[in-house]
């Protein structure tokens, strides 16, 4: 799975998009605001477990205290990282039919 998850809410449901490198996602980010397809939240780095926050978010997270900047930030990467395995397991299971699908045939036997 690619490195960077960029979350969003759309009809008030989490989502997220991946993306190989940190310019993808944060390009990914300035669309969502610009297009109001959802509402941007920021971006997730899968290798460090870090998330970083949308620029329309920054300032309302910034006024908080340093123990609820935590609260916020470990509840958005629970949430990232529960989208990320739902993913996964997605696409384990669509590759698991795939491989079902192109297994040969047993040949049957005429006696």
């Amino acid at each position: 799975m690619n490195r960077f998850s960029v979350l969003y809410t759309l009809k008030k449901h989490h989502q997220h998009l991946t993306f190989n490198t940190r310019a993808e996602a944060e390009d990914a980010l300035k669309k969502l605001s610009r297009h109001r397809r959802g509402v941007p939240i920021g971006i997730y780095d899968a290798k460090t477990e870090l998330f970083f926050w949308g620029p329309n978010r920054q300032k309302k997270y910034s006024q908080l205290s340093f123990s609820e900047q935590a609260q916020e930030d470990n509840a958005m990467i629970a949430i990232v990282q529960n989208l990320r395995l739902q993913a996964e397991i997605a696409s384990d299971e669509n590759q698991m039919d795939l491989d079902i699908m192109l297994r040969p045939m047993p040949r049957l036997v005429h006696s």
